[in-house]
């Protein structure tokens, strides 16, 4: 696991705080990559669809359905929770560090009609407390990365789970091949461009969730379909003139805005991965029978 000092609790926030205005113009409300298809072109697929396909894929691994009660940790400005909640029907909680990112999915959820279903926290994901058996589906896309200790955060997510529950993620993994030149130095400027305390692998996500008794159902690896998201902020970056916004704003948005080349040139390299992974927790009694 690559981990760098200097990223603190209140770096994410104040990144989440300001960088939001700058995620909305750039990614729209999912704040997430997108995922195309192997060879579709750049004009058949917009980033917001490719967006959306990226959550649709990880709900169908995860199968969640209508009576599922879903926790999303990491959930922005409510983008994937609200689409959950509008076309799979189900009940999402929502967690954000950022109180603006909170009142936007709030606001976002009344403006979709799902304000019922929906709810959204402002929140530490490594504090915020949930009873046992509270969900169906531990949802996270692109959050773990912020998370100082991550295998302590599986093991309070597998609680959150009921029997039969599933823990569904996307991650920016650090890539397998730790051993190959440049990975670290990579690896390490991804971490402090974007906030994130430390990458780990799939394999180190994987072993922690087994460790607390879950069971792989997918492990997929999608990096040669989602670097194209870059590639298209990079150039709503030149096209838009943002990053001149960035600098009267705040100096860490410039180097956010900055780090997209490095984000790419470590996905191209194999120094970082981006894929998903679906855990289930075990159900002893599958009819829902205590004494079979």
């Amino acid at each position: 696991m690559i981990a760098v000092d200097g990223v603190k609790k209140d770096s994410i926030r104040s990144h989440y705080q300001l960088g939001t205005l700058f995620y909305r113009l750039l990614w729209g409300p999912h704040i997430h990559h997108g995922l195309w298809d192997d060879d579709a072109p750049d004009h058949q697929t917009s980033a917001y669809q490719a967006q959306c396909q990226l959550t649709d894929a990880l709900a169908d691994l995860a199968t969640i359905r209508s009576t599922d009660r879903l926790v999303d940790i990491g959930c922005g400005m409510g983008g994937s929770a609200i689409r959950l909640a509008k076309g799979r029907g189900c009940d999402v909680t929502g967690v954000t560090l950022s109180p603006v990112q909170r009142n936007w999915a709030a606001f976002s959820s009344r403006v979709n009609r799902v304000a019922g279903q929906t709810r959204f926290l402002a929140e530490d994901a490594e504090r915020v407390v949930f009873q046992p058996a509270s969900f169906d589906v531990v949802w996270s896309v692109e959050c773990t990365e912020h998370l100082f200790d991550k295998p302590e955060f599986f093991r309070r997510a597998a609680e959150w789970l009921r029997p039969g529950g599933r823990i569904a993620i996307c991650v920016w993994f650090e890539g397998e091949d730790t051993t190959r030149s440049g990975h670290r130095k990579q690896c390490e400027e991804v971490c402090e461009r974007f906030v994130c305390p430390s990458l780990a692998t799939r394999s180190d996500y994987a072993e922690w969730m087994v460790q607390n008794g879950l069971e792989i159902r997918h492990n997929v690896d999608w990096t040669p379909r989602v670097t194209r998201t870059w590639e298209i902020c990079k150039r709503r970056v030149q096209q838009t003139g943002i990053r001149h916004l960035a600098r009267l704003l705040d100096r860490e948005q410039v180097d956010f805005i900055d780090g997209f080349d490095a984000l790419l040139e470590a996905y191209r390299s194999g120094a970082m991965q981006y894929g998903a992974i679906v855990a289930e927790k075990p159900n002893p009694c599958p009819t829902g029978n205590p004494n079979e």
